[in-house]
């Protein structure tokens, strides 16, 4: 469905629940991440009504999904670390075209919020079906089914805005990219990791 080059080891699961508050923490601050990123798509491009639209609803999910994210830590007792870096949201940023036209960098920033989209959607799928803790294994499929529609939003609107890009090129471009770097993840306590 998603396309990903590469489907994450299943084990990944384990090494996330070995050390759930920092997880947990990871997951919080990349639901931050994305809702800053729905909203700086926004400001910059404005003159798309319903892209306004939607992604002001996104933004408003994914805040709704940090908030539910620092409720189990706190309910949990665990403590809301700092923010931590994400070397693989790094990586695609490198990848990520800026120096074409306005239209290819506004295609390629949607196309790179898909492609975390997506990640996000089958890392979720993985620690739904995978990690012993039930309670945490719903969470995961429920948030799994909204960052699949998230993905497909993106790619949507990236199709629909496209004046000098070939979006289904540029997206299988992305999956290769993405399909190469992910084999350097997933051995770490975060959802890129």
């Amino acid at each position: 469905m998603l396309g990903l080059k590469l489907l994450t080891d299943p084990r990944w699961a384990n090494i996330a629940e070995g050390n759930l508050e920092e997880i947990l923490t990871d997951h919080a601050w990349c639901e931050q991440k994305a809702a800053s990123n729905a909203i700086s798509l926004i400001t910059n491009n404005s003159e798309h009504e319903d892209l306004v639209h939607e992604l002001t609803a996104i933004a408003i999910e994914e805040m709704e999904h940090f908030k539910m994210v620092i409720d189990i830590i706190k309910e949990r007792g665990y403590t809301l670390g700092r923010e931590r870096k994400d070397d693989y949201v790094g990586q695609l940023m490198k990848f990520s075209k800026k120096d074409g036209s306005r239209n290819m960098a506004f295609i390629d920033r949607l196309l790179f919020a898909a492609m975390i989209e997506a990640r996000s959607c089958e890392r979720f799928r993985v620690l739904s079906q995978n990690i012993q803790d039930k309670d945490l294994a719903q969470f995961y499929y429920d948030l799994m089914v909204s960052e699949a529609n998230h993905y497909t939003t993106f790619l949507n609107f990236a199709r629909k805005y496209s004046v000098d890009v070939d979006v289904d090129k540029r997206w299988k471009e992305w999956l290769d990219f993405e399909g190469k770097l992910i084999q350097s993840y997933g051995n770490k306590e975060a959802i890129h990791g």
